[in-house]
């Protein structure tokens, strides 16, 4: 009995947020607006800091950087390899070009197919990297890229998948990680 005292109206809001992103149509994201600071100041006593995107419609937390840069390494950071980087970085620009572009912000979401995926991925490649390997794997990179939560099926037919790339990839890959990757591309070639 003593043990429900301790439970927040929030606790179930946290528990899933350790889990991974909530969205807007998710059941707890009430509790999570709703008490916001009071989540925030829980788990911050284990180095976890809560960011929540209302105008996007997710939320998630994120390790607390200390002040030399370092965190309590409360979660594992995960090698993801070069060719799901570049589809990463891929989506990332084609989602900077949508919200940038006045014409086409008639919608919040940007949708993208498998094909249009593909024909900008090639773009981003070194010629001399394996081309005819990297486009044979692709669909799977496409699908790790799905798998950590950037894309997400819409709809699906006989040779095209659409997708709806996630605004989340905006707070896990910046425009400085964009410009990055591009130069590092560029020492590549």
């Amino acid at each position: 009995m003593s043990e429900e005292k301790n439970i927040r109206p929030y606790s179930k809001a946290i528990v899933r947020l350790l889990k991974g992103m909530i969205e807007r149509n998710n059941s707890v994201w009430d509790d999570i607006i709703a008490y916001q600071d009071e989540i925030q100041d829980y788990i911050s006593v284990i180095g976890l800091e809560l960011i929540v995107k209302k105008d996007e419609g997710f939320a998630f937390v994120k390790q607390a950087e200390m002040e030399d840069g370092s965190t309590l390494n409360l979660v594992s950071r995960r090698q993801i390899g070069f060719e799901t980087s570049i589809v990463l970085v891929v989506l990332r620009q084609i989602l900077e070009d949508f919200d940038s572009n006045p014409t086409e912000t008639q919608s919040f979401e940007k949708f993208v197919t498998n094909t249009e995926i593909k024909e900008e991925v090639e773009l981003f490649l070194p010629e001399k990297y394996n081309k005819v390997k990297f486009v044979k794997e692709l669909d799977s990179y496409i699908k790790k890229a799905e798998e950590l939560g950037f894309l997400k099926e819409i709809k699906k037919t006989d040779n095209e998948i659409r997708f709806q790339i996630h605004r989340i990839i905006k707070e896990k890959i910046t425009l400085n990680d964009l410009q990055e990757f591009k130069n590092k591309l560029q020492e590549y070639v």
